[in-house]
């Protein structure tokens, strides 16, 4: 398969993930929140696996220091500054009248937030097909539980079911089109920086959106088990560096 290919058939996998939603349906709603903290656990550690032990490492060889701290500085602080513009919280805890109106700014920073993944993920794999490999599979293990919690918020919202399945999975095929912009983007540019700038996204939403999700708890045997799932988010990336370089 041609390297464009590899990209749009990752992309197109990635959006599917979005119809993982659909599990609410079927799930009893215990099972789902006991699942869901250490879910978010675990994919908080493979994103700061994913981009301590692979991305920054490949990336970084492209670009002077001060330059690749800058953009990997810049993609922390434009995802700050995107959750501050959209008032992008994930309260579970608003009342329904609230939520209606907020649905539309769950998808369209979802919408933005692919996109930029789909960047990231794409220019990582142009410059190491195996880093590449790494960053989407920290990616996908950030969409599961965010896709559950998302597509909840907008039933919750008073959306149909159908309906909001359907409209989560659009907002998720801008994952595919951020990484055909990346692959068009790497004829005329260093895409290094691209791989940085998605890394410091990836820092960003395990840093402020999950971690503070697993501190809060009252019980240490839930925060025990989610210690655990983080660090295994962390071992993993870290295995499978050392797999991959044998």
């Amino acid at each position: 398969m041609s390297e464009l290919g590899w990209i749009v058939a990752g992309g197109l996998l990635m959006s599917l993930i979005a119809l993982s939603g659909a599990l609410t349906l079927v799930m009893p709603g215990r099972l789902l929140e006991r699942l869901l903290l250490p879910l978010v656990a675990l994919a908080a550690g493979t994103l700061l696996g994913g981009a301590f032990f692979h991305m920054i490492p490949e990336a970084s060889r492209e670009l002077e220091p001060l330059t690749a701290g800058s953009w990997l500085l810049a993609g922390f602080a434009l995802f700050l500054a995107l959750e501050q513009s959209l008032h992008w919280h994930r309260s579970h805890s608003a009342s329904v009248s609230d939520r209606r109106p907020f649905t539309y700014l769950i998808l369209i920073g979802d919408a933005l937030h692919n996109f930029v993944g789909g960047l990231a993920v794409a220019s990582t794999f142009l410059i190491s097909p195996t880093a590449g490999a790494m960053a989407w599979l920290a990616a996908a293990a950030h969409e599961v539980p965010q896709e559950l919690g998302d597509f909840g918020v907008l039933v919750h919202g008073g959306w149909p079911r159908r309906t909001a399945l359907f409209w989560n999975f659009v907002s998720a095929l801008t994952f595919p089109a951020g990484a055909v912009c990346a692959w068009a983007l790497s004829s005329n540019f260093e895409v290094a920086w691209l791989a940085l700038f998605g890394a410091g996204n990836f820092i960003y939403i395990a840093a402020s959106d999950l971690i503070p999700e697993i501190k809060a708890q009252n019980r240490w045997q839930s925060a025990l088990l989610h210690f655990c799932a983080f660090a295994l988010g962390l071992v993993l990336m870290g295995s499978l560096l050392a797999w991959f370089r044998g």
